[in-house]
């Protein structure tokens, strides 16, 4: 007798993906812990007067907005309908691929950091439900998309990336931002 037992049901390529990007945005969670909205589009600063060192780094409203635009993409690249998941203009200005942080000390820049976590939140959530169950066939199929096919040659590769990698790459930069200003772990 064999302790060993074929699952009942095959799992998808994308569900496997699907359960560490869940655990991910709970650490997105988690570390929104405690964070003062006023300071959240802040750099952090060492030092007074001209001893002063400002450190130029990302902070959670720029990464959770920057977060926040990928989830459209994600639909896109498979050809879902990303509608209910879309960044208005004012994202798609403040939050793409390449766009420097800044400083909003008169905290006029951004939106506020509830409403960009609140959207992070819910369109990757939204985002996840759909590509659940995604058929290994569209996960497994060649990227076409010239730019990014070097780097990511199958699909199943560049959602792995936009569903883990690159959230984890920036909850990193909130984690030591969070330091920067005092803040405990968030685990």
């Amino acid at each position: 007798m064999s302790i060993v037992t074929e699952p009942k049901t095959s799992i998808k390529n994308v569900d496997t993906i699907l359960v560490t990007a869940r655990k991910t945005f709970g650490y997105a969670e988690k570390l929104l812990a405690g964070i003062d909205p006023v300071a959240a589009a802040r750099f952090p600063r060492f030092g007074s007067g001209a001893n002063q060192t400002v450190i130029n780094t990302n902070h959670p409203v720029f990464v959770y907005g920057h977060l926040a635009v990928y989830p459209a993409r994600m639909l896109e690249i498979v050809g879902m309908d990303a509608s209910a998941v879309k960044p208005n203009e004012t994202y798609a200005k403040l939050f793409p691929a390449g766009v420097e942080c800044v400083d909003d000390m008169a905290g006029n820049v951004y939106p506020s950091l509830h409403e960009v976590a609140e959207n992070c939140m819910k369109w990757n959530t939204l985002a996840m439900d759909k590509l659940a169950g995604l058929s290994d066939e569209a996960f497994n199929a060649e990227n076409t998309n010239e730019r990014s096919r070097e780097s990511f040659p199958r699909i199943g590769i560049l959602l792995t990336f936009l569903l883990n990698n690159h959230p984890m790459m920036h909850l990193g930069q909130v984690s030591a931002w969070r330091r920067c200003f005092g803040m405990p772990a968030a685990m």
